[in-house]
């Protein structure tokens, strides 16, 4: 072993036991033992990352086309391999920085020594003597390692038990790491100025190329600014850093690595650096209208556990479900209806793609800006995936039609639809007139006083999905929204800030749930769309295709497993009940204007004081919902033609809502890749409807043992038997709702022989009218004519 080896290793080994730093260097009388062990792991867990660890880079957020749109980082960093960096740049940095670099164990130890004797005497650091093992360690530890600026503090400060642990440290690496390792990691690494790290990063800064591509004189520039970065600075003190990149290259023709005749020619040229520092945006913010989304995948993340830090920290790669395609049509289309000036209104769309298995999302973007420039009326609010506004309005009859369609009621079904109608238990107030402990809701126009189901669906009258979640149950209408996607709503406190919207709505039995009073999470409406879409199928709304690391490998997301929300047929049947809307209800205005003519689920919603409206559609290829509502500090109805706050509401769903999704749907192309599920007569009638059915004709006692396997309870009622044989299911009497546990009625045969056809009334022959020949038809119609005068 080297002497010079074995002197640093006895220093080494005096650090770890505490006697230099107890006895000699440090003010301190004494060092526990404690002490002494938790600096000995710190360090070699220290050493442990110099030697293998990663370094903080850029990670990027790709769309779905493997486009960037976004950057994040602490450090602009892009490490590259040793073949990455022009050699020049390693001769330079060897050159001017540490020409004994190939020569030495990682310390430097007759500079050190003579550093440190020179130290002693002046009871201080007076001399530096750092090599580029020592220089990575300090950098490490200051731009990597330290977590806090009292950490930062230590990695940087000015005494000689720091530099012995340097010293330690950077003869540990060099044990670990070929030279030509140290050498990449320490230009991987340190900081070049104008916010470059690492000399991949200082290449595109200053020249605009990759680090591999680097001249000898731009290599000698790079080298000299890392000395001090901000003040050798090419864009406010150029003549400083001509001088410092000339030092370097007559250090360079010193050691041979170029002739002292290049040095000399190299030193006449200037600077060549680009006219402005090349940067690289950070954060959401370059990612421009789809800012919202690139927010929402972060926040996604987060809570999958990779967050924010441990991102900017890495150099992940992340790929993302966003259809540039479908992003840039739904921006168009948002920002056609509501244009990002208008004062106090905003318009939101996210689009996503059905899956029984998946939910991508393909779009996601506000009619605002995105931005920090209120005046501009921009944002970062999370408009798109937030609870915001006054509600959906109608487009919440859908759930109430989804719970029915489950408890028998069918597409045919016939409801009553008063021009008013009172409900006790179902909450107090709505319309005016209202009774004590009443709700009342009342028709905003007139329509027939009976309408089948999806005629109700289309027309969207309000009494009859009043009586209707009365039927069914304001529970199992709840219930089924937040299942189909609507989960914030259990979240505690988002109704009054303790209660949850679906807990508040269920304890006071609200009625007016159906009519889609609450806040919305434009997002999760939209994937309301598409678990219906997706036979009534929940899976969580995803951005996210894969997430990779520095290494390619790629990182687990844990995610939720799909669920099955409803009944399979009863949501396909939900998607036809609803497929009316744009032929002959609410939507088909903005239908026809958009000559859109492929099967379409729909639902167009208004609130009563018209202070937001909504449209939903959705088929087998695309589910979107939009939404228009009042993101400012007042909230005021709103009207149509343009869009904007007023004093009598005028905008409903089926105008710039139904408009947008159009709009962005035309644009887009996919939606009309889409279809909607045929269903059978089951729930087109109706299960009440068809369930009887089966049994009539059928013996009593197999009838009742089948039905009752089924959860119901039954009635047999015996009836005249007209000549059927006793015991037989002539009719049945099934309830809606029809749930487990209902009670069917089955009207059975007593046996009874057939009655005798009562007698038919004679009626007597009428003779047949005489006909009367034409002519003489025409010769009376004279005579008549004279006779008046005529």
């Amino acid at each position: 072993m080297s002497v010079g080896k074995s002197l640093i290793k006895m220093v080494g080994g005096a650090l770890a036991a505490g006697t230099i730093a107890a006895v000699v260097l440090t003010p301190v009388a004494a060092i526990s033992a404690v002490a002494i062990e938790r600096t000995d792991e710190t360090m070699q867990s220290n050493i442990d990352d110099l030697t293998f660890g990663a370094t903080p880079g850029v990670s990027t957020i790709l769309n779905a086309n493997d486009e960037p749109m976004a950057w994040l980082y602490k450090q602009r960093r892009y490490s590259v391999p040793s073949e990455a960096i022009a050699e020049p740049m390693k001769a330079a940095i060897v050159s001017i920085e540490d020409r004994r670099f190939y020569e030495h164990n990682g310390v430097d130890l007759k500079g050190n020594l003579r550093a440190m004797a020179t130290n002693l005497v002046a009871g201080g650091v007076e001399q530096g003597a750092s090599t580029l093992d020592q220089q990575y360690v300090k950098n490490y530890l200051l731009l990597v390692a330290s977590d806090n600026p009292d950490e930062q503090a230590a990695a940087t400060e000015t005494s000689i038990p720091r530099k012995l642990r340097e010293m330690r440290m950077a003869s540990s690496i060099d044990e670990n790491l070929s030279k030509d390792e140290i050498l990449t990691r320490y230009l991987n690494l340190v900081p070049f100025g104008n916010n470059a790290y690492g000399v991949e990063a200082a290449a595109q800064t200053y020249f605009a190329k990759p680090a591999a591509e680097l001249t000898i004189p731009e290599a000698a520039m790079l080298a000299g600014i890392v000395q001090s970065s901000s003040y050798f600075n090419p864009y406010t003190n150029p003549e400083a850093v001509t001088d410092r990149r000339n030092e370097v290259l007559g250090a360079m023709a010193e050691t041979g690595a170029i002739t002292p005749e290049d040095a000399a020619r190299y030193q006449s040229e200037p600077l060549g650096v680009q006219e402005q520092p090349g940067g690289l945006p950070n954060g959401c913010i370059a990612a421009g209208d789809a800012g919202f989304f690139c927010d929402y995948v972060l926040k996604y993340l987060g809570e999958k556990g990779l967050d924010l830090d441990t991102i900017t920290s890495g150099s992940y790669t992340i790929r993302t479900t966003l259809n540039p395609e479908v992003q840039a049509a739904a921006h168009d289309a948002v920002t056609g209806q509501v244009p990002a000036s208008t004062p106090g209104v905003a318009n939101v769309m996210n689009v996503i793609e059905p899956g029984r298995d998946s939910r991508k999302i393909l779009a996601m973007t506000s009619s605002r800006d995105y931005g920090l420039d209120l005046e501009a009326g921009q944002t970062v609010l999370p408009q798109t995936a937030s609870l915001v506004g006054s509600g959906a309005g109608s487009v919440f009859k859908v759930f109430t039609a989804g719970a029915a369609l489950e408890d028998g009621y069918g597409l045919d079904t016939m409801l009553d639809v008063p021009t008013r109608y009172e409900a006790k238990g179902l909450g107090e107030g709505g319309a005016d007139n209202c009774p004590a402990n009443t709700y009342c809701v009342e028709n905003s126009g007139s329509y027939a006083s009976r309408m089948s189901l999806q005629d109700a669906l289309a027309y969207s009258p309000n009494t009859p999905f009043v009586k209707l979640i009365s039927e069914v149950g304001v529970d199992k209408v709840v219930d089924l929204s937040v299942k189909l996607g609507l989960r914030s709503y259990e979240e505690a406190g988002t109704f009054d800030g303790e209660s949850s919207i679906a807990d508040y709505m269920k304890d006071h039995n609200l009625g007016s749930y159906t009519l889609g009073p609450t806040a919305i999470n434009a997002l999760e409406m939209s994937n309301v769309a598409a678990s219906i879409a997706s036979d009534g199928r929940w899976c969580e709304p995803n951005p996210i295709e894969n997430v990779t690391d520095a290494e390619g490998n790629e990182v687990f997301l844990e995610r939720p497993d799909c669920e099955d929300a409803m009944d399979a047929d009863a949501a396909n049947a939900l998607g036809q009940a609803l497929s009316k809307d744009t032929i002959k209800g609410t939507g088909a205005d903005a239908a026809k204007a958009f000559n859109w003519s492929t099967p379409l689920a729909a639902k167009t919603g208004t609130t009563e004081s018209h202070q937001s409206a909504a449209f939903m559609g959705f088929n087998s290829a695309y589910a979107a919902v939009t939404y228009i509502y009042n993101d400012g500090t007042s909230v005021a109805p709103l009207c149509t033609s343009p869009v904007q706050q007023c004093g009598a509401g005028s905008l409903y769903g089926g105008d710039e809502p139904a408009r947008t999704w159009f709009s962005a749907a035309n644009a887009s192309n996919i939606a009309q890749q889409g279809d909607l599920a045929p269903i059978g007569d089951t729930y087109r009638r109706g299960r009440s409807a068809t369930l009887g059915d089966q049994f009539i004709g059928r013996d009593v006692a197999s009838a009742e043992r089948e039905l009752t396997k089924q959860g119901y309870k039954v009635v047999r009622q015996y009836v005249a038997g007209d000549g059927k044989p006793k015991d037989q299911v002539l009719r049945t009497s099934v309830p809606t709702p029809l749930r487990k546990g209902s009670t069917i009625t089955l009207y059975i045969s007593d046996g009874s022989p057939a009655r005798r056809p009562a007698p038919q009334p004679v009626v007597p022959s009428i003779p047949p009218v005489p006909e009367i020949p034409s002519q003489d038809v025409d010769s009376i119609t004279d005579s008549i004519r004279r006779l008046l005068g005529q």
